[in-house]
């Protein structure tokens, strides 16, 4: 997992084919007049998701993960709690939704809970399982899916 400041996205371009993609749609001036709903950025390699979306309580949250794609999460307004654990150290079976391709979800508590406020993103790759969408309120997110 990263969390940093969208001021700092250029620092991590490099880490991935389509992050430089992801970034460049993240700064666009108009990003939060942009509706709700799937963005295509480069195809099915690099889209956003952006959503207004209740906060829940982590009892009534599950970790995620994916295996095809890396998250980038950053919050347009509002803050939000994410939770995260190491994939590699769950002990949950992993339950796939079936109308769903590239989402796991497991039973585990979150190893660390990180605040990411408004104007910040956080990363998750595949072996990092996490748990969006914590606190109270509403926040107004993207979420921009990379290929792997």
């Amino acid at each position: 997992m990263i969390l940093d400041l969208i001021a700092q996205a250029h620092r991590y371009e490099a880490l991935a084919d389509g992050f430089a993609k992801a970034f460049a749609f993240l700064e666009r001036e108009d990003l939060a007049e942009l509706p709700d709903g799937q963005i295509a950025i480069d195809g099915d390699r690099v889209f956003a998701t952006i959503v207004h979306a209740p906060l829940r309580a982590v009892a009534d949250a599950k970790l995620e993960a994916h295996d095809a794609y890396i998250d980038i999460q950053y919050v347009i307004r509002g803050t939000e709690q994410m939770g995260w654990a190491a994939r590699s150290a769950l002990t949950s079976e992993a339950v796939r939704p079936p109308e769903h391709q590239d989402v796991l979800f497991f039973d585990d508590a979150p190893q660390s809970m990180a605040t990411v406020p408004e104007g910040h993103f956080a990363i998750f790759f595949p072996h990092d399982a996490h748990m969006p969408l914590i606190g109270e309120g509403s926040v107004h997110k993207v979420i921009v899916k990379v290929a792997m």
